[in-house]
């Protein structure tokens, strides 16, 4: 997978290279990372990017012509995927990361920066993402974000893909408790049935425990995840009284 990230503070993004499996997985060939400063696109002697908002306000504003140059230097894959970063944006999801991975061999991220954006720069984007309802100096972090996200979902980055389907948000539960070695550390103890050996006493114990951790820490998540079943059980009944 090709990621471009148009950015003003590229030294921030540059840092994913060296960063555990997602900085293998980049030297390994899985993903390639390429970052591109609109101040390289500015046609004025100052190499200015932003300006003053029409209308007055505070802060400066990033002006379109810079970024719309840069997007269109960047070589088009077939499945390309432009996304905005922006809090105004729709909430980043696990889904999304799997979509991403799964659909497009080309992520192309905007990272504003300064007060805002010049508006027309949304016509640039497919998608417009959010991390969260909070507002940060740029996009550079949460593009980061996604690119670890995607990256880490990428065949060959992880080692066990069977990790990657028991975690949280996979399937819309919270992941289970885990513990290791020692069994006792200072008087918290680990489950007996993890020590069992009972292999479906252990799966029954973790899919119980996703549901109570889900339940008590994301009700949001917990009240999906029931509406889900209901309709799956609904849509099997269907089915077998077809």
């Amino acid at each position: 997978m090709r990621l471009d990230v148009i950015t003003l503070a590229p030294e921030i993004v540059e840092g994913l290279r060296c960063y555990g499996v997602i900085g293998r997985a980049f030297a390994a060939g899985i993903a390639e990372l390429h970052l591109h400063n609109p101040r390289d696109h500015a046609t004025d002697r100052y190499r200015k990017v932003d300006d003053e908002p029409y209308g007055g306000g505070a802060g400066m504003v990033l002006k379109p012509e810079p970024v719309f140059a840069a997007l269109e230097a960047i070589p088009v894959s077939p499945r390309r995927r432009v996304l905005l970063m922006t809090p105004q944006g729709r909430p980043l999801s696990q889904a999304d990361l799997r979509r991403w991975a799964r659909e497009h061999d080309q992520l192309v991220f905007l990272c504003g920066h300064y007060e805002g954006f010049d508006e027309r720069i949304r016509t640039l984007a497919h998608e417009e993402v959010s991390i969260g309802d909070f507002v940060l100096t740029g996009g550079e972090l949460p593009a980061m974000t996604i690119i670890n996200g995607v990256v880490r979902l990428l065949p060959g980055t992880v080692g066990t893909a069977a990790s990657l389907e028991e975690e949280s948000h996979s399937a819309l539960l919270l992941e289970h408790p885990q513990y290791t070695r020692p069994a006792d550390f200072r008087g918290m103890e680990v489950p007996a049935v993890l020590r069992s050996g009972d292999h479906g006493a252990i799966a029954r114990w973790r899919a119980e425990q996703q549901r109570l951790r889900t339940a008590e820490r994301r009700p949001d998540l917990h009240a999906r995840w029931l509406q889900a079943e209901a309709e799956a059980g609904g849509a099997a009944n269907g089915a077998m009284e077809d």
